[in-house]
């Protein structure tokens, strides 16, 4: 980064609970600056603190040409997701999605920062394969799967083989507040749509690799079962995940922690602004992680980790912690931009 010369960069959906975290955590980016917001049509006009409110379909031109960067947190159908993101992508921009639209694109890769950095790899292929020149898309997984799938990254070494996870997911979450959905006061509900379908299945591309042969397409970990619930529970924000793990291969607790304390992080040494520091930190008092305590670890970005014990059925079980709007959302799409930066992707 050259000094005191920040990127410019755009977000798409600016009004929604995403796109607000995205503004939050970005006014004092040392790398990024926000010089252009967008949203549905309706609120196009309108002002965003100082700046103008565009139409995320209707003036693609003029973003393009007031940023080099756009975030995607778009609220909306599936395939008009995806065909504003590759417009953008087509008009020479990298898009660094929240959305799920296209996680499951062959050649769009679905990161981690601290886990599949290699996915990167494959930019230069989806390029090829669309005849981009500078644009591409890049996603986030979903957040649901950011507590549990570092600690399978940390334990790869043990042959992680059977996963099953429940989630207690906040509210905002479903972008919402206690004001927006008092039915969620003293009030757990067993259900998210499609929440589960992603929280088993998502691990699997992240794990993947990409195969040369076949244009770069992912070819998805096979070795691991997951089995997931997903819960939404009155919480503001913070996702709790309570884990029952079976392993290949022998370990025992201070081996399990251990791996959590010396994970080989690929981001160190790298300086991302955003990358938490340290990225897993294990709690060994009983009654933590708790979300109100320890969902802020790190700013946001940390994964917090407790209750490693040994399980009559699978062998071993623990609880971990996200913060589902911060890690989860806008701060792991952000994270993920510093590194398509340090790589040389976003100039």
């Amino acid at each position: 980064m050259e000094k005191n010369k920040k990127i410019k960069v755009g977000i798409l959906g600016a009004t929604g609970m995403v796109g607000q975290r995205f503004l939050s955590l970005l006014q004092n980016h040392p790398w990024f600056e926000v010089s252009v917001v967008a949203a549905s049509r309706k609120s196009a006009g309108k002002k965003l603190g100082s700046l103008t409110i565009y139409s995320v379909e209707d003036d693609i031109e003029i973003i393009c040409k007031n940023c080099s960067l756009v975030f995607s947190a778009i609220n909306a159908d599936k395939e008009f997701i995806k065909k504003i993101e590759e417009a953008y992508a087509g008009k020479g921009l990298p898009v660094v999605s929240n959305n799920s639209a296209h996680r499951w694109t062959e050649d769009v890769p679905m990161i981690m920062p601290e886990i599949n950095p290699q996915h990167l790899d494959i930019i230069p292929i989806q390029k090829k394969n669309h005849g981009w020149t500078a644009g591409f898309i890049v996603v986030k997984p979903n957040c649901s799967i950011q507590s549990y799938v570092p600690l399978l990254s940390a334990w790869k070494d043990f042959n992680p083989k059977k996963i099953i996870v429940s989630t207690y997911q906040a509210i905002s979450g479903a972008g919402k507040t206690f004001e927006t959905w008092p039915e969620m006061i003293d009030n757990v509900i067993p259900y998210i749509g499609g929440e589960e379908e992603k929280s088993e299945r998502e691990p699997l591309k992240i794990f993947g690799k990409i195969n040369k042969i076949k244009a770069g397409k992912f070819v998805l970990e096979s070795a691991l079962e997951i089995s997931t619930n997903c819960i939404r529970v009155p919480v503001s924000d913070g996702h709790l995940a309570a884990i029952n793990i079976q392993f290949g291969k022998k370990v025992s607790k201070e081996e399990l922690i251990k791996a959590l304390k010396d994970f080989k992080n690929p981001l160190d040494g790298l300086d991302l602004p955003s990358a938490p520091k340290p990225f897993l930190t294990y709690f060994e008092e009983s009654d933590r992680p708790q979300t109100r305590l320890d969902r802020d670890l790190g700013n946001g970005m940390g994964i917090s980790v407790g209750r490693i014990r040994e399980d009559s059925v699978l062998g071993w079980k623990c609880v971990a912690l996200s913060h589902n709007t911060i890690r989860g959302a806008a701060g792991g799409a952000i994270l993920t931009a510093e590194l398509l930066v340090k790589k040389g992707y976003i100039k």
